[in-house]
């Protein structure tokens, strides 16, 4: 679990990221039942999060479906062994395409790994995932050198960021 973020985040901030890193409550009005349990109006708790977005602290606020209960079972990360020099202009390039939802760029481990950008798709079967990985071959085009794809085959363990508490 991550420490606690930067202290110069204010403390009703920090407040609100620990109440609703599991989720929002499940109450018709989840922002007014975050500020009765922080002793802050709805619309201060409104107007937070929209500046924690402007700011970047937050990426954005929203539903997590479980794609399993939905039909989407395959779910691979595809790896990709790209020239070093590209793989900033097309890790955004593959990160941007829709059926994309997380993209990384991370080290390679040669001589065994020599995969240095990370891109995760969905689908209902592998057959349906195909033309994605296809697409996401012809974004890198000659500035890919090799590919794999490893798919899940189950879910150990799934969940957002989860900072600690000060004094943890």
């Amino acid at each position: 679990m991550p420490d606690a973020p930067d202290p110069g985040i204010d403390p009703i901030d920090l407040a609100l990221m620990h109440a609703t890193q599991a989720g929002l409550p499940l109450v018709s009005a989840p922002w007014q039942a975050l500020g009765d349990q922080l002793g802050i109006t709805e619309a201060e708790v409104m107007a937070r999060f929209a500046a924690m977005g402007d700011r970047g602290v937050l990426r954005r606020v929203g539903a997590v479906p479980n794609h399993y209960a939905l039909g989407w079972r395959a779910n691979g990360m595809t790896v990709w062994n790209i020239d070093d020099t590209r793989i900033a202009e097309l890790g955004e390039r593959v990160g941007a395409l829709p059926f994309v939802s997380h993209c990384y760029q991370r080290p390679r481990r040669l001589p065994d790994w020599p995969y240095n950008l990370f891109a995760m798709v969905h689908a209902r079967t592998r057959d349906e995932a195909t033309p994605q990985i296809a697409q996401i071959r012809d974004v890198l085009g000659q500035a890919c050198r090799a590919h794999d794809v490893l798919w899940s085959t189950r879910i150990l363990k799934k969940t957002g960021l989860r900072l600690r508490a000060s004094g943890d």
